[in-house]
């Protein structure tokens, strides 16, 4: 049986970049996926992620500017763009443009605000409803090429992949853990990472964690949510659309340039957290709501006159939210379990895999926000 120092279980964009980080320290890492790295019945697939500063909290928007030196150092090391400027504009009744404006004039980053009309004469594919927050340091991360790229550098620091390897269970204690996989396989580790995504709901009591910690876990919310790619009007450069987050009452949308997946000729546009939710990942059917393609459909008529309102390509995705939306980095003897969901987790991947690897080794902290005791705290005082 092969044994490990670190295993680090799930290979998309937060488990891929916990293996690049304790590779690289040096560390004798093992990385298994269920599947393939970045494959399409997980979140951190396509080519379509959302990386933008604006948070209505600084300490988030703090976190998106640490990250952003790991992805400048990734994107060196691979030679590949990962992030493609568009810029992002914020609106909505809800959104918040002016909170968002002063976070951002607190930490520094380059911003406008616009009213309505002035976001309308330059964005003319967009019909605004509320001032409007453009900050053009925004973009469009590859997902899938982010991960190849933290996989790649993983493996060329040692590690080892193991691919179609289904966690089942893990057993032992702090130094002797034994993984097993849904076909009987078996590892060792001495530590080991637990980055599985919309899985983790299923596997929690799977996980040989003290009984504890786990009654600390948040309830996952895993929902399979629905994207749809709207063709740009004919003529239109894909390079002058932003990205856009759109908040009123009753209703969130976000929509994106598709890149590759969109065959570069359209925009991504869903509905935020407007999918149904599953007990996990593994309930997932990938099927899309006739319900929700009209509300997005709809939607586009009215708000996005810069493309034609016939979706040519729709998908569906997983975002496992925790309440409070915070993510969880905590760890328990020597299991640690990686969270940074609630559909904005890709933006921070480099800064989740330094913060993994540094909780793993005990040679950092994390933030207080991320533990289970502290969320657990904070929900109790808001019941």
């Amino acid at each position: 049986m092969e044994s490990f120092e670190y295993v680090v279980v799930g290979a998309g964009l937060s488990g891929a970049a916990t293996a690049w980080q304790l590779a690289s320290r040096g560390h004798d890492v093992a990385l298994l996926e269920r599947s393939t790295p970045a494959n399409d019945a997980g979140s951190s697939h396509g080519s379509a992620r959302i990386f933008r500063y604006a948070y209505p909290d600084a300490f988030y928007t703090g976190l998106v500017q640490e990250a952003k030196t790991g992805w400048d150092e990734l994107a060196r090391l691979s030679g590949k763009q990962l992030i493609t400027p568009h810029g992002a504009v914020d609106y909505g009744s809800i959104r918040q443009p002016e909170r968002l404006a002063t976070v951002l004039e607190a930490r520094g980053i380059e911003h406008e605000l616009l009213t309505a009309k002035q976001a309308q004469d330059r964005w003319g594919q967009i019909a605004f409803d509320t001032d409007v927050l453009w900050h053009p340091g925004a973009g469009v991360i590859d997902a899938h090429e982010s991960v190849t790229a933290m996989v790649d550098q993983a493996v060329a620091h040692g590690a080892a992949l193991h691919t179609n390897w289904a966690l089942a269970s893990i057993t032992g204690t702090a130094g002797d853990y034994t993984l097993t996989s849904e076909d009987a396989r078996s590892v060792k580790a001495a530590n080991v990472i637990v980055a599985a995504g919309g899985w983790l709901p299923q596997l929690l009591g799977s996980l040989s964690l003290p009984a504890g910690f786990l009654a600390t876990m948040p309830t996952f919310e895993v929902r399979q949510e629905q994207a749809y790619h709207f063709p740009y009007i004919d003529g239109t450069d894909p390079a002058t659309w932003p990205t856009f987050i759109h908040k009123r009452e009753g209703w969130q949308a976000y929509g994106l340039p598709g890149g590759r997946d969109a065959g570069f000729h359209g925009q991504k546009v869903a509905e935020y957290n407007g999918g149904k939710i599953l007990p996990s990942a593994a309930d997932q059917d990938g099927q899309i709501s006739a319900e929700n393609r009209s509300r997005v459909i709809d939607y586009v008529e009215k708000y996005l006159p810069g493309v034609v309102p016939e979706p040519y390509a729709e998908t569906t995705c997983l975002f496992t939210n925790t309440p409070t939306e915070d993510f969880i980095i905590d760890r328990a003897e020597g299991v640690t379990i990686l969270s940074p969901c609630s559909g904005h987790g890709a933006k921070f991947a480099p800064l989740i895999g330094q913060l993994g690897a540094d909780l793993a080794t005990g040679t950092g902290t994390v933030p207080e926000q991320f533990s289970l005791a502290v969320q657990a705290t904070a929900a109790g005082a808001h019941a």
